[in-house]
């Protein structure tokens, strides 16, 4: 039963989520906002209205490729949402300025999560190396290892998920106190970044029960070896 759940969430999920933010992002994409604003404009905004005046607003290449960028302070956001007029760019924007916000702020689990991610990298580069080994070679110490390296990145995956929905709420609520969505828009809005929360809820479900996957095959490898 866990290993037909485990496929289940590994296969479908992912795809499902990736395929309602595709959907919430490209209806969303074509609707016009009212108040006329391009994404950089709404992200100035936000930013200004907030006091952050050194926080830079760039265009960055590729789709759907927006970020904030803590060590240059920087929102960085994609052609389509930087010059775009739309209520998903407009949703995307306000986004990535929830975690310039978050930055501002010293949010506690953006600082937490900031501090993991080289041990994140390192462990997500290296754990396959030890598991593979350990797996095909029935030693249960380096698989119990490369365990130990993977929990980094699930951990990561985990505190993830309150850094984006926080900065997800900070952005609706910008966004309604500022005046910059009408009342369908915010629903429109919210849509939009709900369907991008699942895919975080998504790969953190996956790197989970990958993890309790393994840990079943080491508590099997050390019966055996009983």
């Amino acid at each position: 039963m866990f290993y037909l759940i485990y496929f289940a969430i590994i296969m479908i999920i992912p795809l499902y989520a990736q395929s309602k933010v595709r959907s919430a992002y490209s209806k969303y994409s074509q609707v016009y906002s009212t108040s006329g604003m391009t994404g950089a404009e709404v992200a100035r905004k936000i930013l200004d209205e907030n006091g952050l005046y050194n926080i830079a607003v760039e265009e960055t290449p590729g789709h759907l490729s927006d970020h904030y960028d803590p060590t240059a302070k920087t929102v960085r956001l994609s052609t389509d949402n930087y010059y775009g007029h739309s209520v998903a760019g407009t949703a995307v924007a306000a986004h990535e300025v929830g975690h310039a916000i978050q930055d501002a702020k010293d949010y506690k689990f953006m600082r937490v999560r900031h501090s993991l991610v080289p041990v994140a990298n390192f462990g997500s580069n290296m754990s396959w190396i030890f598991v593979l080994i350990g797996m095909f070679a029935q030693m249960s110490g380096l698989l119990l290892l490369g365990i130990v390296l993977m929990a980094a990145g699930v951990l990561f995956q985990l505190v993830t998920l309150p850094v984006e929905f926080d900065a997800s709420k900070r952005a609706m609520q910008q966004i309604e106190a500022l005046g910059i969505v009408s009342t369908d828009e915010y629903g429109q809005a919210r849509k939009v970044l709900n369907a991008a929360a699942l895919t975080y809820v998504a790969a953190a479900a996956v790197a989970v029960f990958e993890l309790l996957r393994l840990v079943l095959v080491y508590t099997g490898m050390q019966r055996s070896d009983d």
